[in-house]
């Protein structure tokens, strides 16, 4: 019995596909994988960026144990986080609501929600957010109006932290956006029936609406956590790290050793930290989510 041997019909050579994803590979390799491992091998030496690296193993690690900035960022950076993200997801499923509703115009008030994630942290927003928060600015405004005493957001370091949680919070489109494509995306006949059994808009948020979005809610919490953790641009312009260090993150601390100090090999391994600590917590969501799923089944 003759062996039958696979012949290209249209002729072309089997490498041709190698060859047009030959682009995405040389890329990848070039910008992600070397980059990667020359910033692992870095974090092991004393390179100040002009000498050759010396290796010194694992001195940058133990130095680190007892590094107070780094220890002051760390714990910066996880109480930003855990205030941040739980915020965030609240008021973007709550817009998200809001603006599934049909009703006139409804586009107009998506867009209008949307534009602050557009806009970011550039000059003229963070010009405006430092207005707001002086002591005669539009926050302090609104607590006298309230009947409370004024803050003094730059000068005292447990309301500083805020003024960066509140900027993020109001750049909350694209999550909302997530929310909102998911809310659209769900069968109206569930609320059809739940009406119908008398079941009210409250009660129909908890047993129809939010298992309905556990994926949704679970994604949205992994990109936001990430985000959280890799700050830098929003504390760096408002703030600069201020008062005290109360808003200064990892992300600074990284930007100062590498181009302040020039003390690149501990930036890089500052960075390898701060790549694990993200990789823990995404990793415990998911472990986390996985049980709550065994359970389920």
């Amino acid at each position: 019995m003759n062996k039958k041997t696979y012949r290209n019909p249209v002729g072309v050579s089997r490498f041709t596909g190698l060859l047009l994803i030959s682009p995405f590979i040389i890329g990848t390799a070039v910008f992600l994988l070397y980059p990667f491992v020359c910033s692992f091998l870095l974090g092991m030496t004393d390179y100040d960026g002009i000498r050759p690296p010396q290796f010194t193993g694992m001195d940058n690690y133990r130095y680190m144990l007892r590094d107070e900035s780094f220890r002051k960022a760390l714990g910066v950076t996880v109480k930003y986080a855990a205030i941040l993200v739980p915020l965030k997801l609240l008021v973007s499923l709550f817009t998200a609501m809001l603006l599934n509703m049909e009703i006139r115009g409804i586009g107009i008030y998506r867009t209008a929600f949307y534009i602050p994630s557009i806009l970011g942290s550039n000059l003229a927003v963070v010009i405006m957010w430092q207005y707001l928060f002086t002591s005669k600015g539009l926050a302090n405004q609104l607590l006298g109006l309230a009947g409370a005493a004024p803050v003094s957001w730059y000068g005292d370091p447990d309301k500083a932290i805020f003024m960066i949680v509140l900027l993020r919070l109001w750049e909350f489109g694209s999550t909302m956006i997530i929310f909102l494509t998911a809310l659209r995306s769900l069968p109206k006949e569930y609320y059809e029936a739940a009406k119908v059994d008398g079941c009210g808009h409250i009660r129909a948020f908890f047993l129809i609406t939010l298992p309905q979005l556990k994926s949704v809610i679970f994604v949205n919490l992994v990109l936001q956590t990430i985000a959280a953790f890799q700050e830098f641009n929003a504390p760096y312009m408002i703030t600069g790290g201020g008062p005290l260090k109360s808003t200064y993150t990892i992300g600074m601390l990284i930007y100062d050793e590498m181009f302040r100090y020039n003390e690149q090999g501990y930036a890089n391994a500052v960075s390898w930290v701060l790549f694990m600590l993200i990789s823990g917590a995404v990793a415990v969501m998911y472990a986390i989510a996985a049980l709550m799923r065994r359970d389920e089944e």
